[in-house]
């Protein structure tokens, strides 16, 4: 729809920080070390943390060590979580002769009923009994401090658990500000033989202010950055055996990056501004981070894809190649995100109703992948660990997931995080604009009409405590032409 070209919309502005200096590996050198180290420094660090609150949990009990265990003494003991997992694979069961009598094992998930777990620390470990630790809910490389007490057995019967609970959060001032968006889009898998650039065309129209009247335009002025998360493309199983590649097969290789590069840098005719070419990598600023099907180091944290893979985009200062993890702050309110993998590990180990589940467990146990480096590859750090989460961000975001989810996790001392799980654009065309408005005192979650009842009762926020929204794009492919479905995105109403 054409506009007068008198009533031009300018971008909004935002004020950008990266913090993922944590993640990124630059000193680090390789000397073989094994993964105790990492393991160490984060019983170190968690441990210091729990300490500090035992004294306002349970103050009348002391502190022991594992192996200051002692039959029938109530006692306090910290350590790191091991989960004996009896389907877990094992390397070594590749090359079992009795591989075939093993039990069928369902491949997206490895829970059995006989697990258990054990607490470790420096001085030994001790299997733990009880049902307040539930083995279907904790994985291993958590720590945590357990009140309870040894048994003539040798177990340690467990009568309250202590988690660390939400970081503390950066209080944000309550003064108004303006309308502000952010877009999450997450598993493009551009290259894959399912993928429909048309979809991804659509969205960029949506963003660049191409489609939709007034209204929609005004919103689209409003989106101050783009993060795509993840899985950004997707490079056929066939060219990745190992075998020397054909000339033709090697050019097939750099083909899904070409495409996405154009994608982000192809120009437009646009009525809605002086310029008659719009790129939608110089429009706004846009972070790129990896994923696992993406052309980057297997073993977390992924360290940025490089810039010579988009040899259009990187031409533009808003263009930004980060890590997963990738943490940073928009006018001071603090994202963090992964692609999924952390996510997608838990789901495998543990058991929880949905995936903003994980998300919460992952806040409250203050780390980002604890079954990493168990079942989850990780760098071997030596001295940190730089999953530990010591500030609780505002915006808590994974991508690559199946479906579209919200929820408003409030703290025990007045933390507020929107936590958000990004669906894969390519399967479901669904992206996720999260609005960050500080001093709203009335808001709502807007979501499909393809949501149900139960999910859009779920994804409501309370008046008067909410102050980040989330709303969702949907796009749908009708009769050969793609129709954006109307953007749900309304002014919130201030008290």
């Amino acid at each position: 729809m054409e506009v007068d070209s008198q009533e031009q919309l300018q971008r909004k502005q935002s004020t950008y920080l990266s913090l993922d200096e944590n993640f990124e590996i630059q000193k680090e050198v390789y000397r073989g070390q094994q993964y105790s180290q990492i393991y160490f420094a984060r019983l170190h660090m968690m441990r210091t943390l729990l300490y500090s609150l035992v004294p306002n949990w349970k103050s009348h009990l002391p502190v022991c060590t594992v192996l200051e265990l002692e039959e029938g003494k109530e006692c306090i003991i910290v350590g790191t979580l091991y989960k004996h997992m009896k389907l877990k694979p094992c390397i070594l069961d590749e090359y079992s002769k009795e591989r075939s009598v093993a039990p069928l094992i369902k491949p997206h998930n490895f829970m059995h009923q006989d697990d258990y777990l054990v607490l470790e620390d420096e001085s030994g470990r001790v299997k733990l009994g009880g049902t307040k630790l539930s083995p279907s809910v904790y994985v291993t490389g958590v720590v945590v401090a357990l009140h309870g007490k040894e048994t003539s057995a040798g177990a340690f019967f467990v009568e309250d658990v202590l988690e660390a609970g939400l970081p503390p959060q950066i209080k944000r001032p309550l003064k108004s500000r303006e309308d502000k968006y952010v877009v999450f889009v997450s598993g493009l898998s551009i290259g894959r033989s399912s993928s429909n650039p048309l979809q991804f065309q659509l969205l960029v129209d949506h963003i660049t202010g191409h489609l939709g009247d007034e209204e929609e335009q005004g919103l689209a002025a409003e989106i101050v950055h783009l993060v795509i998360v993840g899985n950004s493309v997707e490079i056929s199983r066939g060219l990745l055996n190992g075998q020397n590649l054909a000339s033709k097969d090697q050019s097939r290789l750099s083909e899904p990056f070409k495409e996405l590069d154009i994608l982000l840098t192809q120009v437009f005719s646009s009525h809605h501004c002086d310029d008659q070419h719009f790129k939608i990598a110089a429009s706004l600023p846009l972070d790129i981070m990896p994923g696992s099907s993406d052309p980057a180091n297997f073993a977390l944290p992924q360290q940025p894809l490089n810039r010579c893979l988009f040899p259009g985009s990187t031409t533009y200062n808003t263009f930004r190649s980060c890590a997963n993890p990738h943490c940073f702050e928009l006018d001071s309110i603090r994202f963090l995100g992964t692609s999924g993998q952390n996510i997608d590990d838990l789901t495998k180990y543990s058991e929880a109703k949905d995936k903003l589940d994980f998300l919460e467990r992952t806040l409250r146990w203050r780390h980002l992948a604890p079954t990493a480096p168990n079942t989850l590859g990780c760098y071997p750090f030596t001295d940190r660990d730089p999953f530990l989460i010591d500030s609780c961000p505002d915006v808590y975001f994974v991508g690559n997931q199946e479906k579209y989810e919200t929820c408003l996790l409030k703290g025990l001392e007045g933390q507020l995080v929107r936590l958000i799980c990004i669906p894969r654009f390519c399967e479901t065309g669904v992206a996720v604009v999260s609005k960050s408005c500080p001093g709203v005192s009335s808001i709502q979650i807007y979501p499909s009409t393809r949501v149900n009842k139960g999910e859009k009762e779920k994804r409501n926020g309370k008046e008067g405590e909410v102050w980040i929204d989330t709303i969702e794009v949907a796009f749908w492919l009708h009769a050969f032409l793609l129709v954006p479905y109307s953007v749900l995105a309304y002014k919130n109403k201030f008290l």
